[in-house]
């Protein structure tokens, strides 16, 4: 074959370069295969750039001044403000000032190709991809195309709202001045993320949450997050909706469903996501463009065997730590397949994204933190399932009180009574992050009350948590 034709074909085509596409990428070529990765951006995608990492940037600084300042001793230390010039050039690093130079490094060095550009399947196993000139080139896949193109923020049809230019999350985080003041449309995740965040920072912020806050947790959750917000300074507005917006020279003006208004230098809209998949050819193998990429647990496109779609496009978790799980397992599985080796596609095998439906771990970052992983009560008994439900107060563990001067905070336990394993567990407080992976490990595993009660937590830290809510559950089922 010549050097022509090499340049052309590869074992694997990926479209798209963020986290996910690239460990597509990367398990493939550890397995034996060649691949290349399009994309249209920067190489790092979006939890690079203007996700994951930029805003845990902002929020980082403000965190630990809170923690500081609520330790008796260490509170007396803290004689200033914040800097937000130093946390936006903090932020900055992080982005690597926007460049993805290093990125590609690391490709090279994984020994994965590179064409920039935007690709469009345009045939079995096809990828044209048309380069900023207008220049395209075609590339053919020996086994698979994977889609990891991910997903764009929803801009809602409110009258006005498109006109005014509005912040998504792609602005909120990488903003390089502080607005005044700053209204957030919508009350998930990244709308409560970036509220604490320029809040902390120094704006005035008001967030207008039609269906509450974090709808899909625990009600504490949102409750207890509302809370802070309040705290923070925040104007927190719920059950009321976005009826117009506009913009003059005084700044944004949102008219809302309960007939008041609310007038901002900036408006964040946080409403959810949308796969970017319209003008990627899905048409070519009788998909939809636009919709989410449905596939099965080995992150197939059912009746194109070639096909693969993995991370926020097949809208199955849209968590860039569950994209990568799935890109761990459908980079495993297309080289086994083109290799002819044995294929693990049972449930919790190599090859398949099982924990999608039972273990998906996440953290807000707001404050409180909100760290989660499972089943909620309420998805649990919509599941059919015999659940018991344990609360237990976090400021009541001696560690969480060592750690900082009137600590608050809630942990539930959902367990499975007939089965008597845990499926769903929620914590809110300060940095309870670092508690969920316990609990995702506990339902993943499927580990029996009766042997979680031999993992015992060193005392005295914020983990004793366990101990006590496992003894709730003994209390509670005698």
């Amino acid at each position: 074959m010549d050097a022509a034709a090499k340049t052309d074909e590869y074992d694997l085509i990926v479209l798209g370069g963020g986290p996910v596409g690239e460990n597509v990428a990367d398990r493939a070529v550890q397995g034996g295969l060649t691949a290349i990765i399009v994309e249209s951006e920067l190489v790092g995608g979006e939890c690079s750039y203007w996700a994951c990492m930029p805003s845990k940037a902002l929020l980082r600084s403000a965190q630990a001044l809170r923690v500081a300042q609520h330790v008796k001793g260490a509170a007396e230390a803290v004689t200033g403000a914040l800097d937000v010039s130093a946390v936006f050039a903090r932020r900055d690093s992080f982005t690597s000032n926007w460049s993805d130079d290093g990125q590609v490094r690391w490709l090279e060095s994984a020994h994965i190709d590179l064409a920039r550009g935007h690709g469009r399947l345009t045939g079995e196993r096809e990828v044209t991809v048309t380069d900023a000139d207008g220049g395209t080139r075609v590339l053919r896949a020996r086994h698979a195309v994977a889609v990891s193109t991910g997903s764009d923020a929803v801009i809602p049809p409110i009258d006005g709202l498109a006109g005014v230019a509005p912040w998504t999350s792609r602005e909120a985080t990488s903003a390089q001045e502080l607005p005044a003041s700053l209204a957030v449309i919508g009350g998930g995740v990244v709308a409560v993320e970036m509220a604490t965040a320029y809040a902390a920072l120094g704006s005035t912020v008001t967030v207008i949450a039609r269906s509450g806050l974090l709808g899909g947790m625990e009600p504490f959750a949102g409750e207890r997050v509302a809370a802070g917000l309040e705290e923070l300074g925040v104007d927190v507005r719920l059950s009321v909706g976005t009826e117009s917006v506009r913009r003059d020279e005084e700044g944004v003006h949102i008219v809302l469903s309960d007939g008041s208004t609310v007038t901002a230098s900036e408006v964040l809209v946080a409403t959810g996501r949308s796969p970017r998949s319209g003008d990627i050819g899905l048409e070519t193998v009788g998909l939809e463009p636009g919709a989410w990429i449905r596939v099965d647990d080995t992150l197939q496109v059912p009746d194109v065997p070639w096909l693969y779609a993995v991370g926020d496009v097949n809208g199955r978790v849209l968590l860039t730590h569950q994209g990568k799980y799935q890109a761990r397992a459908a980079g495993d599985l297309i080289a086994a397949r083109a290799l002819g080796e044995a294929v693990d596609d049972a449930p919790w095998g190599r090859h398949v994204a099982t924990a999608d439906h039972a273990a998906a771990p996440q953290v807000t970052f707001s404050f409180p933190e909100v760290a989660s992983v499972g089943l909620t009560e309420k998805a649990a008994k919509d599941a059919g399932i015999s659940v018991q439900v344990v609360d237990y107060d976090l400021g009541w563990v001696a560690g969480a009180s060592l750690y900082e001067d009137g600590f608050e905070g809630q942990a539930r336990l959902v367990i499975d009574t007939e089965r008597d394993v845990i499926v769903g567990a929620t914590f809110v407080g300060p940095e309870v992050a670092e508690l969920v992976q316990t609990a995702t490990v506990a339902i993943v595993g499927e580990v029996p009350i009766s042997r979680l009660w031999h993992a015992v937590p060193a005392y005295p830290t914020v983990s004793e948590i366990w101990l006590r809510l496992l003894e709730g559950y003994g209390r509670d089922s005698a």
